[in-house]
């Protein structure tokens, strides 16, 4: 297999070179040079095309997967989350305290302290936080605390404060200031709109320093084999990556996809979804249908165990968010919404239904606008089928499934856990399937998501070998199938990116074992030794 270039600038040879997912087809050897792969084959075959200049490089029967992409995370928040207090894995409220006035200690007098990670779910005492626990360890710093899901935080008084919020304060439909027991703000912000009446009043790292934090993020990513990112964070994240882009120290892909208050703008521009190139492009709309597991706020059918008349809430309605997707897809963008609830997820495949039949009206051919559904962490058994019958992606983390599973049996009970972060389900159904990490809000790494999608159980072996909801297992192969191929056909780059043949991207990953051969619950283990993009090292490399 071979296509024309003028250069061979790497030959990798004695490989075992998994060339894309679903298919048996071992090679020993590709060439590679202007950033893809010109040829692939046996040593025979490929050896014989060196020139002179031409590296040529021993895999010593390592094997190489394609380039894998994170299809949902959050770049910015993930860069600037590497220099904040992190508080993943916190068993206490008191651990999560002493942690954060730990972290405090280093800071100078009266800065904001921000950090991620907290869960009360995961704690011993499930309750919410309060201000008052911050006030007692923090009382002059501000202390700005996203938690694990991304759709809470928690906030001291100090805070509340300088932002001016009080009982009083109102915040639209879909957002909530909790109040404690005396009617006053008790430290908790659930969803955007409430969050941001604090966020907005945090000092901004300028785009050169927040591109220079991206370093960081990229290095972290590069050694874990990501080749690529589609990112769900704002218009500073982009403007951030173009600076990358820029200065040339881009070593990853990026598409970003366009958060619904920059959607007018995107309107008024004339960009389309593909507008770029393979380093840095347009993605999709977002929205956010609902809120979280984690805070409660996921859209639900049925209300959560304990709790008759919380249903979770509506952050985007079907009105309205038939409406944005509808003028997306006229301007030439599609849609990715998030829906963790059933009752979200039932409402946006609606929506989709709905903006289906005005695509085939108007000669929009479904191909052109692979739609996505964010996370499907719950969806009710008259809904499963309905993906596929309106191709649609499926967007997953399986790494949320063993990271929430105590969360879902507690708060959505026996009946409602089969259906629960199940990607078979829709695989089952010739669904393309993207997986991501939503970092930093889970844990970023596609050893650690493969490991989760295939044996459904923690890297400590909880809850039992296995696994949570056994019956989701998937098999190696369809695992990385949802970091390549799957990823790249979500954004429409099937045809360049995702395997190794010839004409593709030249992204690859040298791993240190056969993840195909070994036993499962060896992947969790298995390290990145080499990862190029574009046709070269960006980490590590072969000797």
């Amino acid at each position: 297999m071979m296509t024309s270039s003028p250069i061979i600038e790497h030959i990798l040879h004695n490989g075992n070179i998994a060339v894309e997912p679903g298919s048996p087809l071992r090679i020993q050897a590709l060439a590679i040079g202007g950033g893809r792969i010109l040829a692939a084959g046996s040593d025979a075959e490929i050896l014989p095309l060196a020139r002179p200049g031409t590296k040529i490089e021993n895999l010593n029967g390592a094997l190489v997967v394609p380039g894998m992409i994170d299809a949902h995370i959050h770049w910015k928040a993930y860069a600037e989350s590497l220099h904040m207090v992190q508080l993943f894995g916190m068993r206490s409220k008191e651990e999560a305290l002493t942690q954060i006035a730990s972290y405090a200690a280093t800071r100078p007098a009266g800065e904001w302290i921000t950090g991620y990670g907290w869960a009360q779910d995961e704690w011993d005492v499930k309750e919410f936080p309060s201000r008052h626990d911050l006030d007692a360890v923090l009382p002059d710093h501000p202390v700005f605390l996203r938690s694990r899901s991304g759709h809470a935080v928690w906030c001291n008084t100090r805070a509340l404060q300088i932002a001016g919020v009080t009982a009083e304060t109102a915040v639209p439909v879909g957002s909530e200031v909790k109040l404690d027991a005396s009617g006053q703000p008790a430290g908790i912000l659930l969803e955007w709109d409430a969050m941001l009446l604090v966020d907005r009043h945090i000092p901004v790292p300028t785009i050169e320093t927040l591109a220079t934090q991206m370093i960081a993020a990229q290095d972290r990513a590069l050694s874990l084999g990501i080749t690529a990112i589609h990112d769900f964070d704002d218009q500073e994240s982009l403007a951030a990556l173009q600076v990358l882009r820029e200065r040339e120290e881009l070593a990853l892909r990026a598409v970003k996809n366009i958060n619904k208050p920059y959607f007018d703008s995107l309107l008024h521009l004339g960009l389309r979804r593909g507008f770029g190139d393979d380093w840095l492009r347009i993605g999709a709309l977002k929205l956010f249908a609902d809120g979280a597991i984690g805070p409660h706020t996921a859209y639900m059918i049925e209300p959560y165990i304990g709790e008759p008349d919380n249903y979770g809430i509506v952050v985007v309605d079907k009105e309205e968010m038939l409406d944005l997707v509808t003028r997306a897809t006229s301007a030439g963008i599609s849609s990715t919404v998030h829906a963790i609830g059933d009752r979200a997820v039932h409402d946006v495949l609606d929506v989709y239904e709905s903006l289906r039949r005005f695509e085939a009206a108007n000669d929009i051919p479904r191909a052109s606008r692979p739609h996505r559904v964010e996370h499907v962490q719950l969806i009710h058994p008259s809904d499963v089928n309905r993906l596929a019958e309106l191709d649609l992606i499926a967007s997953m983390q399986p790494i949320h499934a063993t990271s929430d599973y105590e969360v879902a049996d507690r708060v959505w009970g026996a009946a409602r856990v089969p259906y629960s972060y199940n990607p078979r389900l829709q695989l089952d159904r010739g669904v393309t399937v993207a997986f991501g990490s939503d970092a930093p809000y889970d844990r970023i790494g596609t050893m650690v998501g493969i490991h989760a999608a295939v044996t459904r159980h923690r890297a400590d072996g909880s809850p039992g070998a296995d696994g949570w909801t056994p019956e989701a297992r998937i098999t190696v192969d369809q695992a990385v199938r949802g970091f390549t191929i799957g990823a790249a056909t979500a954004v429409g780059m099937e045809s360049r990116q995702g395997r190794l043949l010839p004409g593709f991207l030249a992204d690859l990953v040298v791993l240190d074992r056969d993840i195909y051969a070994i036993s499962p619950d060896e992947i969790v283990h298995t390290n990145v030794t080499a990862t190029m993009v574009g046709g070269q090292w960006r980490f590590g490399g072969l000797n």
